[in-house]
């Protein structure tokens, strides 16, 4: 091998050796934060539909992503395996708007498909949490009236799906009334799954006696993957 070919073929292997140690460009949730202890949730599966009615009623996925104790979500962001969805989360009223304020320990990070050709969408919800530091109060404007406050609690109940077919039950705790209901699924993988594996689940819930309750399927691809299902029940103890 000739010197010139020698030397292009090392400064394509040294281009190689870079691009393979250079580390990707990951999620910004501590972003602009001086103390963050960064958090990740799994690949979310975002459910579809079509037609008519997706336009009276756009399927979404919740999941929640909460930080360690003593601490407060102050930085959010999220990968997606498809640019057509739309993602936020659920904030708390109050000013200003403030880690501590506008959120808690807990995030519940809310994603829908707005696209035409869904590929098994998924996202995976990123929170930098902070030292909790408390926020102030707001005096009622109107004689009679109250501040929003938060008068629903999410419990929440995380499962590893199996091949196979289970239930999963989950409710509220004594003295609170079952007011709202969600489930969503999640793959632990570094990648976003693929399609197929995102078909690979699926759920029936429903309401049983006060308690939510979700049927789970899932495929033998299953078998090599670890893949949850969480279940929220949204409770009130307000009469």
């Amino acid at each position: 091998m000739s010197l010139r070919a020698l030397i292009s073929a090392g400064a394509v292997a040294l281009v190689a050796a870079l691009a393979a140690a250079a580390p990707a460009v990951g999620a910004r949730e501590c972003d602009g934060l001086q103390v963050c202890v960064p958090v990740a949730g799994p690949w979310v599966v975002v459910p579809t539909a079509s037609g008519a009615t997706r336009a009276a009623h756009t399927p979404k996925a919740e999941y929640q992503v909460s930080c360690p104790r003593g601490h407060v979500a102050g930085g959010l962001d999220a990968e997606l395996s498809q640019r057509a969805i739309d993602i936020h989360f659920l904030g708390t009223l109050g000013s200003p708007v403030n880690p501590g304020i506008s959120t808690a320990r807990a995030v519940v990070f809310v994603g829908s498909y707005v696209g035409q050709t869904p590929r098994g969408p998924t996202f995976k919800p990123y929170v930098g949490c902070i030292p909790a530091s408390g926020g102030g109060g707001r005096v009622p404007n109107s004689v009679g009236a109250v501040p929003p406050g938060q008068p629903t609690t999410r419990r929440v109940r995380n499962v590893r799906v199996r091949p196979g077919t289970t239930t999963v039950a989950h409710g509220c705790r004594a003295g609170e009334r079952l007011v709202g209901a969600a489930h969503a699924f999640g793959f632990n993988t570094r990648a976003a799954p693929s399609p197929s594996l995102v078909s690979s689940v699926s759920g029936r819930r429903s309401i049983r006696d006060g308690r939510v309750v979700v049927r789970v399927t899932g495929d033998a691809e299953l078998g090599g993957v670890r893949a949850l299902v969480q279940v929220q029940a949204v409770c009130s103890r307000e009469r």
